[in-house]
């Protein structure tokens, strides 16, 4: 049991600094629509402890690059829940896997970008529009790509 513990706790630790790192690299290239962190929601289909490692590593990126205290809460909030479900659904069908981030982040961030950030460079309807590309794209096409990439080498995860 302790052995089990113990890869938790590292597989969660190792997916939190995972986030922050490609978090860090999305917005040193300037890539703030495309979040390479938001590929790696695709791991709760593989552990449970993917759903604590993302929402720390959430909360850790969103405090080191400065993100207001709301972003910090709401944006952690949806990135929990999206795991949470994607965790929930990982026997249903691995092509679930991206879509309660997907469907989290595309609903909760344009409230945040609005009402925080004050962003009126489109409208409420632009706002979630916008998000659900850069999610589906982020979350989905590079989620696929790295899900069916661990797929086959899923056994990494049961050590």
């Amino acid at each position: 049991m302790k052995k089990r513990n113990s890869l938790y706790l590292t597989q969660a630790a190792v997916i939190a600094a995972l986030y922050v790192a490609l978090t860090y690299l999305s917005s040193m290239l300037g890539l703030w629509e495309i979040r390479f962190s938001e590929a790696i929601c695709i791991l709760p289909y593989f552990t449970a402890a993917a759903v604590p490692g993302l929402t720390v590593g959430c909360v850790l990126a969103n405090v080191l690059t400065g993100c207001a205290l709301w972003d910090v809460v709401f944006g952690s909030l949806a990135t929990f829940i999206g795991a949470y479900v994607a965790y929930l659904l990982r026997k249903k069908s691995w092509v679930l896997a991206p879509w309660p981030n997907i469907v989290a982040n595309t609903l909760v961030i344009p409230l945040i970008l609005r009402y925080v950030y004050f962003d009126t460079s489109r409208t409420l309807p632009g706002l979630f529009a916008y998000m659900a590309v850069s999610e589906v794209v982020s979350a989905g096409v590079l989620g696929y790509m790295l899900l069916h990439t661990l797929k086959k080498h899923e056994r990494i995860f049961k050590l």
